[in-house]
């Protein structure tokens, strides 16, 4: 269990099925329901995602690290563990780090992660917060006090390389405005 930018979030490795199926059990959440993959630098994250055409790059660049989960075509269909049934889209996450955090930078490998709550229920703004049952099951947990509290905003920019056009699927910590200002 780790903070990041909006809320406490769980983690694991987007490849092993064992550590999938633990992270949704944990969570109580339906295995059809996709989950981000999330890198702790812009870096690695481009580096895993070759295919990206310039325009997608260009709004990857232009949002990431922030606090937002970008929906992106996923023609390699990289990391199908975490895609759910769809996986020819892959949900991208890069939290932006504070100071205290800048050590998991050095992870070069991605984790599938999801908010550190039962599944539907409320985000968690501090470890107080989250359920007993998940706060149990974690082995390890990462404690940076309270937390905006606010999920990342869903981008979906599955057409933006073809079209240009992107929607916000959820709103959340980024203003939906300041998303389209920024892909600008």
């Amino acid at each position: 269990m780790f903070p990041t930018d909006t809320v406490y979030g769980l983690a694991c490795d987007p490849e092993r099925r064992s550590a999938v199926e633990r992270l949704y059990e944990l969570k109580g959440r339906p295995p059809e329901r996709p989950s981000a993959v999330m890198f702790f630098a812009l870096e690695p994250a481009l580096l895993a995602l070759p295919e990206l055409g310039s325009s997608e790059l260009a709004a990857v660049t232009a949002l990431l690290p922030g606090p937002v989960t970008l929906l992106l075509a996923n023609p390699a269909r990289r990391f199908p563990l975490a895609c759910g049934p769809d996986p020819a889209t892959v949900g991208l996450r890069v939290p932006l780090l504070g100071d205290w955090l800048a050590a998991l930078g050095a992870l070069g490998g991605p984790v599938m992660q999801s908010s550190a709550n039962l599944s539907g229920a409320n985000d968690a703004r501090r470890l107080s917060e989250v359920p007993a049952s998940v706060l149990a099951g974690a082995d390890l947990v990462l404690d940076a006090g309270e937390l905006p509290g606010v999920a990342s905003t869903v981008v979906d920019l599955r057409e933006y390389e073809r079209s240009g056009r992107f929607s916000v699927v959820r709103a959340g910590a980024l203003d939906p405005d300041e998303v389209g200002r920024l892909l600008r």
